[in-house]
């Protein structure tokens, strides 16, 4: 059944779910949401299952004509939400009628949103994902972001009996100047002054910033003297921090499969939302941890999203 109809796109609205795992080998990345945390609490705002696919969001929001009553929530990047005119609150869920017209505005703090509808976006399922690969033309609605005058469909879903909202001790906030934790490696040893100065510089990220990676611009990092400056192509994986020739760093993240430079340090998990909130101009510090302490920010907030959850699931 007919429920969104897309006024205007926004900046780049893509439909992303968790991501597409098993296929890098084809040259086929993960993607799905840069944001993880606030995906999960955007289908949990709604009562969808975990992995429904929503709308990401980046810099600027959509417009969207609203052809059946349903259940939204926007969560993530700060983006000035309004139904009919009327300013309305994110993190939270939000009745919407056939007639309606959701607008997204600029954003104010963070990058990037996710908007949930009750019963997910229907799209069909490729390789296990429904995730947009635009580099492949795979996933999402039709392999691209969407467009003007483009017609999404919703699942069938109950309505919610009450309004539901995250507490505000569990929204997080999106500095302009953030704090990124990272492990050293995998090539760690290719580096010996160069981990000191990635752990005590500031790094500002550059305007080639995208679903690919993050360039950023600082102090340059230079390799042990007699290291090669490339390495044989191998696997990455989202939040690997490799460094080029140019000697600045370049956090990867979903649409990266393979990389050829050596990576002097891997962000966490947990942390890599962090990283996709930011926009360019802003400023990150990295904070070396071990691995054991990124096993335990993982495990807190699984803890959180559970607390969340049963809180929620208790209305």
């Amino acid at each position: 059944m007919t429920a969104v109809k897309v006024i205007s796109p926004g900046g780049y609205t893509t439909i992303q779910d968790r991501g597409r795992f098993g296929f890098q080998n084809m040259g086929i990345p993960v993607s799905g949401v840069l944001d993880a945390f606030a995906f999960t609490l955007a289908n949990l705002l709604v009562g969808n299952p975990d992995n429904t696919p929503v709308m990401e969001l980046t810099v600027m929001g959509p417009s969207l004509e609203i052809k059946k009553e349903m259940d939204i929530a926007l969560t993530g990047a700060k983006m000035g939400l309004r139904v009919n005119d009327s300013p309305v609150e994110q993190w939270t869920s939000i009745r919407v009628r056939p007639g309606d017209l959701v607008t997204i505005g600029q954003v104010q703090a963070g990058c990037r949103a996710y908007l949930a509808f009750g019963g997910g976006i229907r799209v069909p399922e490729i390789m296990g994902s429904f995730s947009t690969y635009v580099g492949g033309k795979i996933g999402g609605f039709k392999g691209r972001p969407l467009q003007k005058e483009d017609v999404l469909e919703t699942g069938d879903f109950p309505l919610l009996t009450r309004v539901r909202a995250i507490p505000e001790s569990f929204i997080p906030a999106y500095p302009s100047e953030a704090v990124i934790r990272a492990i050293p490696g995998p090539q760690a040893e290719y580096f010996d002054t160069g981990l000191k100065t990635l752990f005590q510089s500031e790094y500002s990220v550059t305007v080639k910033a995208d679903r690919m990676g993050y360039r950023l611009q600082g102090n340059p990092i230079s390799i042990k003297q007699g290291m090669p400056k490339s390495i044989v192509s191998e696997p990455s994986m989202p939040g690997s921090i490799q460094i080029p020739a140019d000697e600045q760093p370049i956090i990867l993240l979903v649409e990266q499969t393979v990389g050829g430079y050596a990576k002097i340090a891997t962000v966490i998990s947990s942390d890599l939302p962090l990283v996709a909130q930011t926009t360019p101009g802003d400023t990150l510090w990295f904070e070396c941890v071990d691995l054991k302490t990124a096993h335990a920010l993982i495990l807190d907030e699984k803890n959180r999203l559970h607390a969340v959850k049963t809180r929620l699931e208790a209305l």
